[in-house]
């Protein structure tokens, strides 16, 4: 085939829907740099995609068309991110405006090799690089395996002689370079293989204490499948990312348990928070914090209330007295306190619950002496809490899906700075007079609450659990083979 024909069988990188206004444009590079490209694209996977989703097989890698038409689909998939917004991540900040595919388009077709562009497409974002070796790492293993460790028998004592030590000694040589070059033998759970598990533990977010539950089993078994999929998930979420804004800010990432206040580039406070257990996972949500409530009393939810309250008023009548909390009940249009006591609980079916708990403010309530308040659908505000053991352990998903704070007044006088009149002394003498009262922001801070299972500092990757199942939710998403829907479209 002479280049006038070759250049008429392939006029145009061929883009798909999702492409928005970008146009097509001929192109330049000869056969063989094409044939290159279609190389390139069967390495796809190194970047977390599939060339199967794009019709593109060792079969036809040398086939220019079939070669241009794969190019323009994987080239929009790495520049905004294959899966877009999966329905209820509005945590995800895209922006098509500001990650356009048309200069990608033009590159293409100038490049004298177009399989670098393709190149540069897919480390466009600075974590790529640290992701992109992770990634492979984690194939490895997963294609190398392991054998999961046996549960049964409790709970794993550093120092035990147990038969489930070999299968634990091998799976940890598996993905623990310093195990692996003196990996040991024998069914003693001895030092060298407790550190070994501590370090498992730390990496995955667990209390590195040594012993062997049900959450440390549970993690040692996950597939090795399931961290490649959380690496091309962190990988795609990161695709056509919006930069991050300049103002002040908090951020806390659920799967973290960490929340912190950015300004321009830099962490004014990091700390540590307790979020939503899985069964009542915490939302996703962005808005802003608009007031802060000192001394509040706490409206037990419905949920909790004929969940977690009733149960315990079954037990014992008076069980919540203790706590300062109280109940009621509407009468013919009237609100009426009544006495517990007087109530036949086993009698009242959770579905049919007709009081609503009210815990009054002090010492024990169960959001401590601050709340802070941001406009959302579902109830959920930042709070003080007097259960502090949770923020000694490295998982802390265990409220109802409001976030604790590890550090309510310095979060208190961060929010109140610049604030005329506001200062500690205030703010203690506020929470001294144990009334309850409500004081609006004057800088109502942007807050999100994001999922990010997968953080990246400098060529540090660091994964933690998927806790709600999320990543294998936006997983699914990306391998959907159904039509691309546009991303300007579904913003």
């Amino acid at each position: 085939m002479d280049r006038r024909a070759f250049l008429a069988g392939v006029a145009a990188l061929a883009l798909p829907p999702a492409s928005g206004r970008a146009q097509p444009r001929p192109v330049a590079a000869g056969p063989e740099a094409i044939a290159r490209l279609g190389q390139r694209l069967l390495r796809l996977e190194e970047d977390g995609l599939d060339p199967r989703w794009y019709d593109l097989h060792a079969g036809n890698a040398a086939d220019p068309a079939a070669v241009l038409r794969a190019t323009g689909q994987a080239l929009a998939d790495l520049v905004q991110g294959r899966a877009g917004t999966p329905p209820g991540r509005v945590d995800l900040r895209r922006d098509a405006a500001a990650n356009p595919l048309q200069p990608w388009i033009n590159q293409l077709a100038e490049a004298a090799e177009p399989a670098e562009v393709l190149d540069r497409a897919a480390l466009a974002h600075p974590d790529m690089p640290a992701l992109k070796a992770a990634l492979a790492a984690a194939r490895a293993r997963a294609q190398a395996g392991w054998t999961p460790v046996p549960t049964a028998g409790g709970t794993l004592e550093p120092g035990a002689l147990d038969a489930r030590v070999p299968a634990l000694r091998a799976r940890l040589s598996a993905t623990d370079p310093q195990l692996a070059v003196r990996p040991g033998s024998g069914g003693e759970y001895d030092a060298a293989l407790v550190a070994a598990v501590r370090r498992f533990q730390t990496a995955a977010g667990l209390e590195p204490d040594g012993r062997i539950g049900a959450a440390t089993f549970a993690a040692l078994n996950r597939t090795p499948q399931a961290q490649v999929n959380q690496l091309r998930v962190a990988m795609d979420m990161r695709r056509g990312m919006a930069a991050p804004p300049r103002e002040r800010r908090v951020e806390v990432n659920i799967p973290d348990y960490r929340l912190l206040v950015l300004e321009d580039g830099r962490t004014l406070m990091d700390m540590a928070v307790v979020v939503g257990r899985p069964a009542r996972a915490t939302p996703m949500i962005v808005t802003r914090l608009t007031s802060v409530q000192f001394n509040p009393p706490w409206g037990v939810p419905h949920r909790l209330a004929k969940e977690d309250m009733l149960p315990r008023l079954r037990r014992d009548p008076t069980a919540l007295q203790a706590r300062g909390i109280r109940i009621f009940r509407r009468i013919e249009g009237e609100v009426v306190e009544v006495d517990p006591t007087t109530v036949d609980w086993r009698a009242i079916h959770p579905d049919r619950f007709p009081f609503f708990l009210r815990q009054d403010a002090g010492d024990l309530n169960a959001l401590g002496r601050l709340k802070f308040i941001m406009p959302n659908n579902d109830d959920i505000f930042l709070h003080d809490t007097p259960d502090r053991q949770y923020f000694r352990r490295p998982d802390r998903a265990h409220s109802s899906g409001c976030i604790r704070l590890e550090r309510p007044m310095d979060f208190l006088l961060l929010v109140l700075d610049g604030m005329p009149g506001w200062d500690r002394e205030r703010a203690d003498r506020v929470l001294a007079s144990r009334a309850t009262s409500v004081t609006t922001l004057r800088r109502q801070m942007p807050i999100r609450l994001h999922y990010t299972t997968v953080t990246v500092a400098g060529a540090e990757v660091r994964v933690r659990q998927d806790i709600y199942g999320l990543d294998e939710a936006y997983a699914r998403a990306m391998d959907h083979r159904g039509a691309r829907v546009p991303l300007a479209a579904r913003s």
